[in-house]
């Protein structure tokens, strides 16, 4: 088995529906963002997304990729739609909870064919997603398989000029300075250098690869603020070294058990500088841009108290991922489209 096979596993997790009760800032964030006396039934707060599996709604459906990095077969969404849309979850990713919250319709993939006609009317009433699994915030994160974060940005530049076409400059950049923008980002810069056995930290240290990450997510952000974006929404980095992709490359202990110890070695300490320097970031910022607006979500504490202690919050299983095979089913082979037909569902 490569290291590229079981890499997408760190980042389906157990469920995405184990989020939403803990993502009242986030969604009150939302709610807080409309103000009702000044906008018109016909005028919701739109929303823009960006970021990994966590908000795929199926754009790597149409793109050239492999099945890694794509959920468009069974058993992915049927707790959904009687079919598989592309989201690496059984059902609704915590996007479209939000947006269902904030009274959105669910955002179609910004690539998906078929909308061309409608996009425009989407973009400048709801907003789109541009998400995609197994991105990053760097170029050469799983290059060539998914839709990095320029591209991402660049995708969005394209649905402000469809804004900015149907309804002129000034109604377009009102809208845009009223919608939110959701980050959920940064997990598989750190993920792949551990699955692909690179040999980056060799020549480059922890803080200096961690800043590269935060300078190209922070970049992109910035440029969102020059075109009239104000609010974000971010999610920071989960306990990476807990995620059952990454927990198979140590050794299955020989009873089989699932309390052995995380992969706690540099994987873990990259996703705490991550998330440290992320904070400090947003916190500079909002310093610099006044009008900038931002709530941070603390996905590592949460997850991590329900992976150790899943019971306690109405889950029976909090350590093996959700869908897949072998110990911990941290071998990526959920629907059996991935050179193992076999897998297991929880």
């Amino acid at each position: 088995m490569s290291m590229r096979y079981s890499r997408v596993m760190v980042i389906s997790l157990i469920t995405h529906a184990n989020l939403m009760f803990a993502l009242i800032l986030i969604l009150l964030f939302i709610r807080s963002s409309s103000n009702s006396r000044c906008l018109k039934a016909e005028q919701p707060v739109g929303m823009f997304v960006f970021g990994d599996s966590y908000f795929d709604p199926g754009n790597n459906n149409y793109i050239n990729t492999s099945t890694l990095d794509q959920a468009n077969f069974p058993p992915y969404g049927l707790s959904f739609l009687p079919f598989p849309t592309g989201r690496f979850s059984d059902g609704r990713l915590v996007s479209d909870f939000i947006g269902e919250y904030a009274k959105l319709p669910l955002l179609p993939p910004f690539l998906q064919p078929g909308i061309n006609r409608q996009r425009d009317f989407y973009t400048y009433n709801y907003g789109m997603n541009f998400a995609s699994a197994g991105a990053g915030c760097l170029l050469e994160t799983f290059q060539g398989y998914v839709i990095g974060l320029d591209k991402q940005l660049e995708y969005y530049k394209k649905a402000e000029s469809g804004m900015i076409k149907n309804l002129g400059y000034v109604e377009a950049k009102k809208r845009s300075t009223r919608a939110v923008y959701l980050f959920s980002i940064g997990t598989n810069d750190y993920t792949s250098l551990f699955l692909t056995n690179s040999i980056l930290f060799t020549s480059t240290s922890h803080s200096k690869y961690v800043a590269s990450v935060i300078g190209n997510l922070t970049t992109v952000i910035t440029e969102i603020y020059k075109r009239g974006g104000r609010k974000f929404g971010f999610l920071n980095l989960g306990p990476l070294g807990c995620y059952p992709g990454l927990r198979i490359l140590k050794p299955e202990p020989a009873n089989g058990s699932r309390q052995s110890s995380c992969l706690d070695e540099e994987v873990s300490l990259l996703a705490k500088l991550h998330n440290k320097q992320l904070s400090k970031s947003l916190s500079s910022m909002r310093k610099l841009f006044p009008d900038f607006k931002y709530t941070l979500f603390d996905f590592h504490t949460f997850l991590q108290a329900r992976i150790m202690d899943p019971v306690r919050y109405g889950f029976k299983e909090g350590k093996a991922a959700c869908c897949g095979s072998g110990w911990l089913n941290g071998r990526f082979s959920c629907g059996g489209k991935r050179g193992e037909e076999e897998y297991e569902l929880y």
